[in-house]
């Protein structure tokens, strides 16, 4: 029997081409959107530079060739790094993702939008830095964040209802599709480029979950997004060059994206783009944990005082959770190293009753070898509660909920305590931004003096001043 091989070339799929439509032809006009995309900008960049003092993360930076110079380069903020795009994209991208702090978008896929601003700060600082090298004008900032709103949506309506997790693929796959997109945008490519480049970010070989899960969890969780915003740079400058795409990279039958890797199923969009996702972006603002978990610490840090002082007659913790906590974060058994402790519930509710607090260095050895931190996992039950994961899903809530209750050994118990909204929630946003202004306002004192950070702090105070900045000029403050 003989398969007849179509000979005709297709039309484009109707999701490449939407995507490319929305970042030509929707200017962003929502101030909000805007206003967000600065908090997003700041928080991003206080989450690099906090990473730079980590030494497992400082070893993947810089050139790949020691001593390399590249005229005009990109700069990486908080270091004295000046690279081609699609390194500095990798290394950006890289520390913003580190300490698991940036900002996260939940739903049937979860993900982290800020993790495309590796791709966008890069490739927006080396165009800027050419063009006045050859006398032309510079990129302004505001063309950055209309390139994080519009990266921003595509990951996350894209993720609204399509789960790639659920077939094994990290959600990195769409970084790698944003950041192609916008970056093409911002090097001058058309309707046709982006098509083209968003199809290669397609066909790419995808990469597994192998690195955030148990009994593989590791360190390339931290930099896998960086590694996917870079290859959305390197792919974006392939197509601006001229390098063919694929149309039918999604709909081919038996060798496109659809049959081979999500189980057949074409993507279910079920609301067109615009700026809904950066106006309800998820901040993680109090604590460097893995998302799924931030109203779990809450409620672990509320308890600490009633618990501090009776550690030893704790006889169980009960935490009722939502089903994606369960399916990424339920953890017992040994944890390997940092990336598997940032992703285990037991381990951060249990650093958060013994301290009363949860940061990035309570993931290290040092900090995991105290005893009681295991002790106390070991007497933490974790279910699922059907409410918490129905709302978690609502798209009129899009919860991520949470409760805790410490039942001690002479029957006695502390009140269940519930957090169904976290402090970096939309929900929360007066409540919220005052505190991740600190947070950025202590990431910047841990590289600068006062005169420099208050330098950056006047520049990104305001949306419109900021907007008016060149981008090498902006990102030339970060220079320690």
């Amino acid at each position: 029997m003989k398969t007849r091989i179509p000979a005709n070339r297709p039309a484009p799929d109707q999701v490449l081409v939407d995507i490319a439509d929305y970042v030509l032809d929707n200017p962003v006009s929502s101030r909000a959107a805007f206003e967000t995309a600065r908090y997003c900008l700041i928080d991003a960049l206080g989450c690099g530079l906090e990473a730079l003092a980590y030494p497992a993360c400082v070893k993947l930076l810089g050139p790949l060739v020691p001593g390399t110079v590249v005229p005009d380069g990109a700069r990486v903020p908080g270091t004295a790094y000046r690279l081609d795009p699609v390194h500095a994209a990798f290394n950006i991208g890289t520390t913003i993702r580190w300490l698991d702090f940036n900002d996260t978008w939940l739903a049937a896929e979860w993900g982290h939008p800020s993790d495309n601003l590796g791709g966008i700060l890069a490739t927006a600082d080396w165009l800027s830095r050419t063009r006045i090298a050859a006398g032309q004008p510079p990129l302004l900032m505001r063309q950055v964040l209309e390139a994080m709103i519009k990266a921003y949506e595509i990951q996350g309506v894209l993720a609204l209802e399509n789960s790639f997790n659920r077939v094994g693929l990290d959600h990195v796959v769409l970084v790698k599709v944003a950041t192609a997109a916008v970056c093409t945008w911002l090097m001058g490519g058309g309707r046709e480029q982006i098509v083209n480049a968003v199809s290669q970010a397609f066909v790419d070989g995808q990469p597994l979950r192998t690195y955030r899960h148990a009994p593989n969890t590791g360190s390339r969780k931290s930099w896998a997004a960086g590694d996917a915003t870079a290859r959305g740079v390197l792919l974006a400058i392939f197509s601006c060059r001229g390098e063919m795409g694929y149309p039918a990279a999604l709909s081919a039958p038996n060798w496109g994206f659809y049959d081979v890797l999500f189980g057949g199923r074409a993507f279910c969009l079920p609301r067109s783009y615009g700026s809904y996702v950066i106006e309800n972006i998820l901040f993680k603002i109090s604590f460097p944990a893995e998302f799924h978990a931030q109203t779990a610490v809450e409620c672990a840090v509320e308890l600490h005082p009633q618990v501090a002082g009776r550690l030893d007659s704790i006889a169980r913790v009960l935490i009722r959770t939502h089903e994606s906590a369960l399916r990424i974060i339920d953890k017992k058994g040994a944890l390997h190293n940092p990336a598997d402790r940032d992703h285990c519930l037991q381990y951060m509710v249990a650093v958060a009753l013994i301290s009363g607090k949860l940061t990035g260095e309570d993931y290290e050895d040092s900090a995991a070898a105290d005893p009681r931190i295991d002790a106390l996992r070991a007497k933490i039950e974790v279910r699922e509660e059907p409410r918490f994961s129905a709302d978690y899903l609502d798209p009129a809530k899009r919860s991520i909920a949470n409760a805790v209750q410490v039942v001690f050994t002479d029957g006695s118990r502390t009140a269940e305590l519930i957090s169904e909204y976290p402090l970096g929630h939309c929900r929360r946003r007066a409540e919220g931004i005052p505190v991740l202004l600190e947070k950025f306002r202590r990431h910047l004192a841990r590289r600068f003096s006062p005169q420099q950070q208050e330098r950056i702090e006047q520049s990104s105070r305001d949306v419109e001043q900021l907007s008016a900045l060149a981008v090498h000029d902006y990102l030339d403050q970060y220079v320690p």
